[in-house]
């Protein structure tokens, strides 16, 4: 990892096998080492999700089990890792939007 580097800051979750597979594990640990060197992922490997707040993404991860999504936000320091889950749905779901919120404020409550 070179000094340059974001952190990650897992507020909740984590990518084990399993439930992931090994294959998808891998996959996020490529994409999250990906976002900590600076690189910004677009469409199909994340999308923004303004709808929990600014800077705010979902990496998508498809599984041979399922669809996985890592809701993280880009800080200059570090990638905010707020939410792990496995999608079921074509949108997410409304308590996930709502935690991933409550995560955000309070982190940066305990941040300021």
């Amino acid at each position: 990892m070179s000094p340059d580097d974001k952190d990650l800051v897992w507020l909740h979750g984590e990518v084990r096998t399993p439930p992931f597979s090994a294959e998808a594990r891998l996959e996020a640990g490529f994409l999250l080492r990906q976002l900590q060197q600076g690189m910004r992922l677009s469409m199909p490997q994340s999308r923004p999700m303004p709808s929990i707040g600014r800077r705010c993404h979902e990496l998508r991860i498809n599984d041979e089990n399922g669809t996985w999504r890592i809701v993280y936000r880009i800080d200059d320091d570090a990638i905010v890792i707020l939410e792990v889950f496995d999608k079921k749905t074509n949108q997410t779901p409304k308590h996930i939007i709502d935690t991933c919120k409550d995560r955000i404020r309070r982190y940066d409550n305990e941040s300021s």
